[in-house]
């Protein structure tokens, strides 16, 4: 059966996430993924843990769940770029490539000749991604970073967190490496863009894509940022309330949390006969999404006293039956017994060579015509090196004998 990506053959020089989930994402529609580790300590991700997957005689391996989270679909080779002949080999398996990703910090890979203008000299069709922290111009273009520098940088912090004057309050970073996350979404879409473009364009020349964690951050400020842009006030903090509908936000109930969002009057009705509280959806103060929103506080408490009164299972039954957006605040352990969750099939389980069942988060776009139904395991270090570099290089296996002896693999 085809995937939308049959054909195309990555080039995924990445490490850590943001890279990496690119590498994941074009894997899952059917490319082909041939992941550069470093000889004998491969990607940084390995190392990032606990917990790490152990073996049958209970002892830890160095497949750590942060890797296995971005690296399924993909074939493990191994290569010194430091050295000429591992230089040569990225330059050889780029001549048989669509796409190269890496991270590398600005001007690391020009030094090794594997640079977009260097590669694009063997192979002017290749769509070539860098993802850097500052982009590849302006005075911090070399300086390094990491997820939670953007996330503060980047405002997602001053907008995240309960406000000042409650306690804990104060600017927080969210509890996912949301920059690396949503880089990669970018990411995605500016390869697939750039494949089309060299598929219609007369020369079929591929090209550079310059993608900044940085300005990924920026981008997804979304309405946050237009808000501040058009009124010049900082967006303030709002902790678990949401700011497009009223009431939106988390509910404490008699046994734990719910989370609930009326977007419009309509539902408005609906949910005060819902809770009980008719003469709520009369009140003036709150007649409309404007004026619950500016009376906000003379609403919520309220609000909290009735959820706090019944146990959540009760609301969540009641608001359903009245067909308002809500839902439970899940820890990680109910996430993966949530009904959809289980419906829409979110889990997948894969044989690995240390875990035969090794559970992972599926891919969650449906196709109707090409349904992304490939799962390999995120590879052991190094696992295809040999069978790449003879299947694609047609290197003997005394070349690549040879080459390992040296250094280069």
């Amino acid at each position: 059966m085809t995937r939308p990506l049959d054909g195309i053959r990555v080039l995924d020089l990445s490490r850590v996430l943001a890279g990496p989930l690119v590498g994941q994402m074009l894997g899952d529609l059917g490319a082909e993924v041939i992941k550069v580790e470093k000889p004998e300590t491969g990607d940084d991700a390995r190392t990032y843990g606990p917990p790490f997957l152990h073996d049958e005689d209970g002892r830890r391996t160095r497949e750590s769940g942060f890797y296995l989270s971005a690296n399924r679909n993909k074939k493990s080779v191994t290569a010194n770029l430091g050295s000429p002949e591992g230089q040569e080999l990225i330059r050889n398996l780029a001549k048989t490539s669509d796409v190269v990703i890496e991270n590398f910090r600005v001007g690391t890979l020009a030094g090794f000749g594997l640079d977009y203008a260097s590669l694009s000299k063997v192979n002017p069709g290749i769509v070539y991604l860098s993802i850097t922290g500052f982009g590849q111009t302006g005075r911090m273009a070399s300086r390094p970073g990491y997820d939670a520098i953007f996330q503060a940088a980047g405002g997602h912090m001053a907008v995240s967190g309960a406000p000042d004057e409650l306690p804990g309050g104060g600017p927080t970073r969210s509890g996912l490496s949301i920059t690396d996350i949503l880089c990669s979404h970018y990411g995605v879409t500016g390869v697939l863009a750039a494949l089309y473009h060299r598929d219609r364009s007369p020369d079929g020349a591929g090209q550079h894509i310059d993608l900044a964690l940085m300005d990924s951050m920026v981008a997804t400020l979304s309405h946050r940022g237009v808000q501040y842009l058009i009124s010049g006030k900082n967006s303030p903090r709002r902790g678990n309330v949401g700011g497009g509908g009223s009431p939106s936000q988390a509910f404490q109930c008699a046994d734990g949390q719910i989370m609930l969002t009326v977007g419009n009057d309509q539902q408005w009705k609906r949910f005060c006969e819902a809770i009980g509280e008719p003469s709520l959806a009369a009140d003036e103060r709150f007649s409309s999404t404007t004026r619950r929103i500016e009376n906000r506080d003379a609403m919520t408490p309220r609000l909290v006293s009735i959820f706090l009164s019944r146990p959540k299972a009760y609301w969540l039954e009641a608001l359903e039956r009245a067909d308002i957006p809500s839902g439970p605040v899940n820890e990680l352990s109910e996430v993966f017994e949530y009904e959809p969750v289980c419906d829409r099939g979110m889990v997948v389980s894969v044989p690995h060579p240390v875990d035969p069942n090794l559970r992972l988060i599926a891919n969650p776009i449906r196709f109707s015509r090409t349904p992304l139904d490939r799962y390999d395991p995120p590879p052991t270090l190094g696992a295809q090196t040999e069978a790449v570099l003879q299947d694609i290089l047609n290197l003997s296996s005394e070349e690549v004998d040879s080459l390992r002896s040296a250094g280069a693999i």
